[in-house]
């Protein structure tokens, strides 16, 4: 096998249901709105899931370190991360006294794919524990341009698994518009983000103004 070709067969099975899910969506009823520079699209039937694309000012291999490696990822998700690029590799962000986001990789094509076997935050526990499928997808897109598209599926159905597709469909297009400023203004200055919150939470407090 080609060492930089990583798809096992349960891998090609998911790239089929999410190459079907994307026809069934081109006739699904579905709904699009612009988050700044990402475009979401919610679909519910047929087939639930979530869709992003976002077209982000750089190569398709500076997106792709961005994705696959600790110091790529920490410029623009999280200040801690953790890549192992193997099936089954951890594919984990962090921030201090939080339990990592992320997931574990299944397949991927170099500055072509990655799919991950996505974690739900831990106010969704059911959902964190049974988990999504997340298949990135890098296009060129003009020079010096890459179209960034996530596909998110494997929902069920219930009152926490709606909330949290409630609640992804948000975080995620966060996360990608900070992809998006980490190619516009350089890496995230972590420690100054930090600091600004803690100012804007003393200053959002009564009595902070007198």
């Amino acid at each position: 096998m080609n060492r930089n070709l990583r798809i096992p067969a349960l891998a090609l099975g998911i790239l089929g249901a999410a190459a079907a899910a994307a026809q069934a969506a081109d006739t699904a009823a579905s709904s699009s709105v612009d988050y700044k520079h990402v475009r979401v699209t919610k679909t519910r039937t047929p087939l639930k899931r979530l869709d992003f694309e976002v077209v982000v000012p750089a190569t398709a291999d500076q997106v792709w370190n961005a994705f696959t490696s600790d110091a790529g990822v920490a410029t623009w998700c999280a200040p801690k991360a953790k890549v192992r690029m193997e099936l089954g590799g951890d594919w984990e962000v962090g921030f201090a006294g939080a339990a990592p986001g992320g997931g574990t990789i299944l397949a991927w094509l170099p500055e072509e794919m990655l799919t991950i076997h996505a974690m739900a935050p831990e106010q969704f526990p059911t959902v964190r524990r049974e988990r999504t499928i997340a298949v990135f997808r890098f296009e060129p897109a003009g020079e010096k341009q890459t179209r960034v598209r996530l596909a998110q599926f494997g929902w069920k159905d219930g009152d926490e698994w709606d909330r949290a597709y409630e609640y992804l469909a948000q975080g995620n297009a966060m996360l990608l518009n900070m992809l998006y400023k980490r190619f516009t203004d350089g890496p995230l200055d972590w420690d100054t983000i930090f600091k600004k919150s803690a100012s804007d939470s003393r200053s959002s407090k009564p009595g902070s103004g007198d």
